[in-house]
């Protein structure tokens, strides 16, 4: 094992810039705190024999076991979903900065990494659809299993973009292509980012919400509040599907 390489040469591999300032390549948290985090881990983690497609696992397993842990009712599950989260979020970090650092990447990461996406946030929302119908059967789960379906379609339709683009032998789309030609649509999502609504539905923002729907169920000795948070996760994903799909087809993105 050698001496840890120091965290400015580190950064400068490991957390290119280009990634960070991208629009679409980087979580507000990870800006905000877990790339402060994230770079002392990998520095530990450089020095090892663990291999970025191992942590990926891992990132993977945590985001699955956060959608999990709503199932254990009371603060207990939401807390912990909360933090296998945050996990989920340090692992998705620094498997990319291992992998840069050790020249490791691999088309299997990449894949394993866009899958565990959809299995964390899926998992995050059908978990709390079963904490929402208490008994783990009736219509709040189904409520959670179709708003998972719904995170998944919209995930699903990003990332089809990219696929669209490499059969037609196109480079990956810019920033540039996801501005919508069309004026109206382009106002409106103008409108939808400057109120960020849209991020609830990803699995770090969603547990967060559904932590303070735990604490507001505690407080009131029933589940309503967290079938209200679920509700409106429900409904903020699928008003959301639709205008994703019509804000892709109205860009360059396929172009």
């Amino acid at each position: 094992m050698g001496a840890a390489p120091v965290l400015e040469e580190l950064r400068e591999v490991c957390q290119p810039q280009a990634k960070l300032a991208s629009r679409n390549g980087e979580h507000w948290a990870g800006r905000l705190y877990m790339r402060k985090i994230s770079l002392r881990t990998t520095r530990q983690l450089v020095r090892t024999l663990v291999t970025p497609d191992q942590l990926t696992w891992t990132m993977v397993v945590c985001g699955v076991a956060a959608g999990a842990a709503l199932m254990i009712p009371g603060l207990t599950g939401a807390v912990l979903a909360v933090l296998l989260m945050q996990l989920f979020l340090l692992f998705d970090c620094v498997d990319g900065e291992v992998a840069r650092w050790k020249g490791q990447n691999s088309a299997t990461g990449i894949y394993v990494d866009r899958l565990g996406a959809y299995l964390a946030d899926a998992a995050l929302l059908a978990g709390a659809g079963y904490r929402a119908a208490e008994s783990g059967v009736g219509g709040w789960l189904s409520v959670g299993i179709a708003t998972a379906l719904g995170v998944v379609l919209l995930k699903a339709s990003t990332d089809l973009v990219d696929v669209a683009r490499a059969r037609r032998g196109l480079a990956v789309a810019d920033d540039e292509s996801t501005r919508p030609r069309s004026q109206g649509v382009a106002t409106v999502r103008r409108i939808a980012a400057a109120f960020k609504i849209h991020r609830v539905t990803n699995g770090i923002e969603a547990s967060l919400v559904l932590l303070v729907a735990a604490v507001a169920d505690a407080v009131t000795g029933g589940i309503e509040p967290t079938r209200w948070a679920l509700g409106a996760l429900a409904v903020i994903t699928w008003v959301m599907v639709p205008a994703h799909l019509l804000s892709i087809l109205s860009s360059s993105r396929l172009r």
